[in-house]
């Protein structure tokens, strides 16, 4: 059986007892039904992994005792910040799970002229609550050393301005011949993905007066949720993770 991997976010030492958060609490002991003496692995997002053993459960905590940390290597060294512009429905929520097991680095969700969703006030705090436990637990499941950071809903033009010192900003659409693969290799990388429809002429030309480069994954039309798992994938392979592999 697979140990259950937890992400917590406070400070983690070896030999300390600590009683998991109540989210994690109740998916340990509720809905997982461990029981004491169990292994757990726990995160932190500092880089390590806390390998951890149960020792109580109750209805109101569960009580883990933690061992020497071990690195966790699994974070890619392309560091990409993904503005996706919202969508209705779960596909946001697939957009963030599936960026986060692609190695994402931070989200922004973004409106645009096309976007259908609107979010204000106590209802974009709780999806941005929603959208960063979406990601701790994809996070969690696909071995991750870190949790990527849901940022507070922003404008195109506000996030051009937060993008603007990153090494390469692309703007994803298919009206372009541009491949990525003809791209100099970046560290840090902004990526632009519209919502359904597309982004907008005129928010095109702006994002390429911004400094955005406008790239291609193909002659198709790619969904506003698949967009951002296609093009993480070939980043990745061209500059981050693909480089380590031997095949690049």
């Amino acid at each position: 059986m697979r140990v259950p991997r937890i992400y917590t976010p406070v400070a983690l030492t070896a030999g300390q007892e600590i009683a998991l958060d109540e989210h994690a609490a109740n998916h340990v002991g509720r809905v997982l039904r461990m029981q004491t003496g169990q292994a757990l692995e726990l995160f932190n997002s500092d880089g390590l992994d806390y390998p951890a053993t149960i020792t109580g459960v109750s209805k109101r905590e569960v009580l883990v005792l933690l061992a020497e940390p071990v690195p966790n290597h699994t974070e890619s060294p392309l560091k990409v910040h993904l503005g996706q512009v919202l969508s209705r429905g779960d596909r946001m929520d697939y957009a963030i799970q599936k960026s986060v097991e692609m190695g994402v680095d931070r989200i922004t969700p973004l409106v645009s002229e096309r976007c259908e969703v609107k979010l204000k006030g106590d209802r974009e705090d709780k999806r941005l609550r929603h959208w960063q436990q979406v990601a701790i637990s994809a996070a969690e499941q696909c071995g991750r050393a870190r949790v990527p950071e849901i940022m507070p809903v922003s404008t195109l033009a506000d996030w051009f301005a937060a993008t603007a010192d990153d090494d390469l900003r692309l703007v994803l659409h298919h009206r372009t011949r541009q491949s990525l693969a003809e791209l100099a290799k970046p560290a840090r990388l902004a990526l632009l993905v519209g919502p359904e429809g597309g982004l907008a002429d005129d928010e095109i030309q702006a994002a390429e007066a911004a400094g955005f480069v406008a790239a291609a994954l193909g002659p198709r039309v790619l969904r506003t949720e698949t967009a951002p798992v296609a093009a993480l994938s070939v980043c990745h392979w061209l500059w981050g993770d693909g480089q380590n592999s031997g095949n690049a």
